[in-house]
C-alpha cells in the first residue's frame, strides 16, 4: 500500500514514543479527574490558577450573553468586536507598548509575525531550543534560517555577522521544556550591534515573571526598543485562550495587512476576550499568586535535590526532571500515577534524544502540602525505575 500507516504507528510504539490523549473529566485545576481517576495534577500550564476562577467564569458567561458564543467572521470582515478591541487596548497598556493585536492561538501568532516580517533575501536566527511553532515559522518564512546555540550570545553574534537583508532574532522568553530564562539583555545587545530586530515569545513568562506579571521583558527592565516584537499567549498564566502580539503602531498595522493567520482566521469568541480582561486584572492585583508560586518552586527544588534527581536550571513554574530514555520517563510517570499524581512524560522529538523527562509544572493553586506529597511520591517511584542500560 502507498501509505503504510500501521507500520509507522508500530515503529512509534516500539520506540516508546506513542502518544495518547488523557481524557479530562473535570474542570482544569490542580485536582482533576482523568480517565476516571481522581489525580493531583502537576502538568498544566495554568500557572496562576485562573482557568477555573469564579470571576473569570462569570465574565465569560456575561460576555456570552452579550456577544453570543462565536466570533462570526475574521477581524477584517465583521468579527472584531468591542470586547476584542478593549482587550487589545488593555494588553497594550499592560505590556507598555503602543498597540497589541489579538490572535487565535500562540502558534498562529508566531507564524503570523515571522512570515509577515521576513521573507526571501532576509535572515531569521533562532535559539536551538525554541518552541516548534517558532521553528516552523522560520522555515515557512522563506528567509535564510539558522539556529544559534542555546542561550549563547556569542553564537548569535557569529551568525548575525553573516546575516543578509532584514534580520529577525527570535527566542522564547521562558523555554517551555527546560524552564530556563533567555539571557535577553545579552541577546538584545548582540542584535542591536547588527541592526537586527528581536522577537520574544513569552508564552510561559506572562503572569509569572516581573513585579506586575509583565513577563520576561519586565523582569529584565527592557522595552520596545530592545524587543520590538513581543508575543504572549492567554491560555497559560492568563487561564483563558488565544494570544497577542504587542509592539509599535507600525508593527501592528503591518501585521493587520500582511499576517495571513490573522487575516484569514475567524476571531476568537468575544466572551473569551471578556474573561481575559478579568484575568488580566487579577494578574495585576493579586501579587500573592506570584509570591506563593515562588515559594512552591523553592520548596520543590529543595525536596527533589535531596532525592538526587537531576533538575534543570529553572526559576520558573516549569521544573523538568531529566531521566534519560523514553522508557524511564514513562515508567516514572506511571509510578506516580499509581500514587494518584499526574505528571506527563516528555519524549523526543519534543526534547532532544537522551533527555526524556518529567515536566513538572507548579500552580499558584497548589499548596505546600501538595508539593510535599509530590516529593514523597517521587522518592517511592524512583526505586522502581529501570536502569539506564535497560531503557
Amino acid at each position: 500500500m502507498p501509505f503504510d500507516l500501521p507500520s509507522r504507528l508500530a515503529e512509534r510504539r516500539a520506540a516508546h514514543l506513542y502518544r495518547q490523549r488523557p481524557l479530562l473529566e473535570s474542570p482544569q485545576g490542580v485536582r482533576v479527574t482523568v480517565d476516571g481517576q481522581p489525580l493531583l495534577a502537576f502538568c498544566s500550564n495554568d500557572y496562576l490558577g485562573l482557568a477555573n476562577h469564579p470571576q473569570v467564569i462569570e465574565a465569560f458567561a456575561q460576555g456570552a450573553r452579550q456577544w453570543g458564543v462565536g466570533g462570526g467572521a475574521s477581524h477584517l470582515v465583521v468579527g472584531h468586536s468591542q470586547a476584542h478591541h478593549q482587550l487589545e487596548e488593555a494588553l497594550a497598556e499592560f505590556t507598555g507598548r503602543p498597540r497589541a493585536l489579538l490572535m487565535s492561538s500562540g502558534y498562529m501568532a508566531n507564524i503570523g509575525a515571522v512570515t509577515a516580517l521576513v521573507g526571501k533575501g532576509d535572515t531569521v536566527l533562532q535559539d536551538r531550543l525554541n518552541h516548534a511553532s517558532l521553528l516552523d515559522a522560520g522555515l515557512l518564512s522563506g528567509a535564510r534560517f539558522s539556529r544559534y546555540l542555546h542561550n549563547d550570545p556569542a553564537s548569535l553574534a557569529s551568525r548575525l555577522a553573516k546575516a543578509t537583508g532584514n534580520t529577525l532574532v527570535v527566542t522564547d522568553g521562558v523555554f517551555s521544556m527546560d524552564g530556563d530564562l533567555a539571557d535577553l539583555p545579552a541577546l538584545c545587545a548582540a542584535a542591536r550591534e547588527q541592526d537586527a530586530w528581536v522577537m520574544v515569545d513569552d508564552a510561559h513568562g506572562f503572569g509569572c515573571l516581573g513585579k506586575n506579571g509583565g513577563g520576561i521583558v519586565e523582569h529584565f527592565g527592557l522595552g520596545v526598543e530592545e524587543v520590538p516584537v513581543l508575543i504572549g499567549t492567554l491560555g497559560k498564566g492568563f487561564g483563558t485562550a488565544g494570544a497577542f502580539i504587542a509592539g509599535s503602531e507600525a508593527l501592528i498595522e503591518t501585521l493587520i495587512q500582511f499576517a495571513r493567520p490573522y487575516i484569514y482566521t475567524t476571531s476568537q469568541p468575544p466572551a473569551v476576550a471578556c474573561a481575559t480582561l478579568v484575568s488580566l486584572q487579577l494578574i495585576r492585583d493579586e501579587h500573592w499568586r506570584r509570591d506563593h508560586l515562588q515559594k512552591l518552586i523553592a520548596l520543590f527544588r529543595a525536596g527533589v535535590q535531596e532525592l538526587g534527581l537531576e533538575l534543570m536550571d529553572s526559576p520558573s513554574p516549569i521544573q523538568p526532571i531529566v531521566v534519560g530514555s523514553s522508557a524511564r520517563a514513562l515508567a516514572l510517570s506511571a509510578a506516580l500515577r499509581e500514587q494518584g499524581i499526574l505528571v506527563t512524560a516528555i519524549r523526543p522529538p519534543t526534547v532532544p534524544q537522551g533527555t526524556a523527562r518529567l515536566r513538572v509544572t507548579l500552580s499558584a493553586e497548589h499548596s505546600e502540602d501538595d508539593v510535599a506529597q509530590l516529593v514523597t511520591a517521587l522518592s517511592r517511584a524512583i526505586t522502581r525505575l529501570p536502569e539506564p542500560a535497560d531503557a
